[in-house]
Order: C-alpha cells, then structure tokens, then sequence
C-alpha cells in the first residue's frame, strides 16, 4: 500500500478509483472499498482512494463547527487496514474547491491517477460548486475512456449508516450504535499528560489523554469501559470524560484508569478504543463516595470485560 500525500506523484499503473472525506470509515464506506478491491483484482487493476483534508465544510464554511469521526492520521491508519493499493491524500483548499469538473476530471483522475474505472454513489456531485453529477462523469468516462460505476441509493440504504448518524450517537453517547456503525471501536488518540494527581490518593490512578486536534469529537461526558494497546499488550480500563465536579474541576478532562497496569505512560502517544457507556458523570458529596461509586464502575467493567474475552 502506498501512501500518497498529494497529487504531485503520479501513479503509473491502471487504475480503479473512489473518492470522498470517508470520516469514519464506517460499514458504508467499507462495503465500497470491498466492492473496489474485489473489481482491481478481477480487472488487473490497482485500487485507489482520493480522500481529501481538512473536510470541505471547514474550508468553505469558516463558522461550520464540525467535529470529525477520525483524526487524518486515524482515518489513514483505518483505510491501509482495507487492502488498498493507492490512498491519496489531498489538501482540500479554497483554491481546489473552484477547480472546474471538466479540469478535475482530466488532470486529477485521468493524467495523474490513470482511472480506467471509478466507483461512486449514486448521489456523488464534483467539481467548482459541486455543479458535476454522475451523468456528467459517465460523460467524462465516454470522452477520457473510463468506465462509472455507481452504486445504486438501494444498495446504500441497506447499510443505513452516515458519517452524520455516527456522530449524533456519539454525542448521546450511545457508543454501542456508534460501534456498529462502524464496524469498529470508536477510537480517541492522544498523549498521556500529567493531571492533579488525585487518582492516585484514592487508589485510581489515571492517565490523562491530551487530544491535540481540536476537531475530532469528543463523545458525551460519562464513564465508560475501554481498553487500548500498550507495548503489544491488551489493557482494559475504565474513562472518565467531563469536568469532575466532585473537585470542583473547570475544564474537560480525558482520564483514563487501566486494570493492574503500573507502568508510567508520561509523554507516551496512546489509542484508546470506547467499548460501553456506563453512567453519565455526577458530583459526589465527598471524595469518599466518589471512590466507593469507582468500585462499583470497576466491578461493572470488568464483569462486561469477561464476557468479551
């Protein structure tokens, strides 16, 4: 697989390709790619994802508050797992928005990507103010001498999942429709930073994740059951996100505790994977009972954690 992060480098061999944000990478997404994979291999082709970043709505629409499924290191890591041959990645500026169809057509997928076939939706606009359609793509491929694949609404709509869908669960908090929609756990990708140390006075230590992209969402404040890979090994643990009124905390924290795990994480990039909500966040009356309720959330955790393993 190679990894293309512009469109400066050509590709030199036949190409089949698709293109979109992908945010999330979700069931839908993943059922086109499996569809194009299965196609580059039947036809002799190599296949191709076109992705874009930042998503167009950041750059088109200053004031849009968009919050992303995946980081683009993330969203990357998730498509090299699909068995791709090609994922280019394009910056998505002002200046490419307004690239006529017709331009985009010749210089991007034929000259650049070598497109013999490319696979849409059915629903799939391109071009200076997404004036294009798939008619006029299929005109594109009479003309430039690919074919158009599209992908029936029908057959979209049997998945019945969006980028949209997923995060509106996400925000409710609902994380197990969110998993499934993804085909995968929710993810968050951080570094480990040093909080107030209160944890450990009550015998809950935690790691303290500091997101650096201010847009990836952030799920609904909460408890919930995770675990993450550290040094080749499974580590399940249970996260707190929120401002941890019990101490009267002002900001919105990301605190991990991990089951017997000792090791020091300080400055260490980690990957925690969001498996179940358990409550939702709540001011206790003392740190006494904060701590008694953290027994009860770990006993919780890690009788749903022996029913996955």
């Amino acid at each position: 697989m190679k990894l293309v992060n512009s469109l400066d480098s050509k590709i030199t061999n036949n190409t089949i390709a698709t293109l979109g944000t992908f945010d999330g990478v979700h069931i839908g997404h993943q059922k086109i790619l499996k569809k194009m994979i299965k196609l580059a291999r039947k036809n002799n082709l190599e296949s191709v994802v076109l992705t874009f970043f930042p998503h167009p709505r950041m750059v088109l629409h200053k004031d849009s508050k968009i919050k992303l499924l995946n980081t683009i290191e993330e969203r990357i890591e998730i498509l090299k797992k699909s068995g791709l041959d090609h994922i280019v990645l394009q910056e998505f500026t002002k200046e490419y928005s307004r690239m006529p169809a017709r331009e985009f057509v010749r210089d991007i997928l034929v000259n650049q990507l070598q497109v013999k076939t490319v696979i849409v939706g059915y629903d799939h606009h391109f071009g200076r103010n997404r004036s294009a359609n798939i008619e006029d793509l299929r005109e594109f491929g009479e003309h430039y001498d690919f074919n158009v694949i599209e992908i029936p609404a029908q057959e979209i709509n049997e998945v019945s999942v969006s980028s949209t869908k997923i995060r509106l669960a996400l925000k409710k908090g609902d994380i197990a429709k969110a998993n499934k929609y993804l085909g995968y756990n929710f993810i968050l990708s951080g570094t480990v930073v040093k909080g107030n140390s209160l944890g450990k006075t009550i015998d809950y230590p935690t790691a303290n994740i500091d997101i650096a992209e201010n847009y990836k969402l952030i799920p609904k404040k909460g408890v919930y059951i995770v675990k993450s890979r550290i040094e080749g090994n499974c580590v399940f643990g249970m996260m707190n996100i929120g401002k941890k009124p019990t101490v009267s905390g002002k900001i919105k924290t990301i605190e991990v505790h991990f089951f017997d795990f000792s090791q020091n994480l300080y400055g260490k990039k980690i990957q925690i994977e969001m498996l179940k909500r358990i409550r939702n966040e709540k001011k206790f009356d003392s740190i006494q009972d904060l701590k008694i309720q953290l027994e009860i959330d770990e006993k919780t955790a890690k009788e749903f954690i022996m029913t996955i393993q």
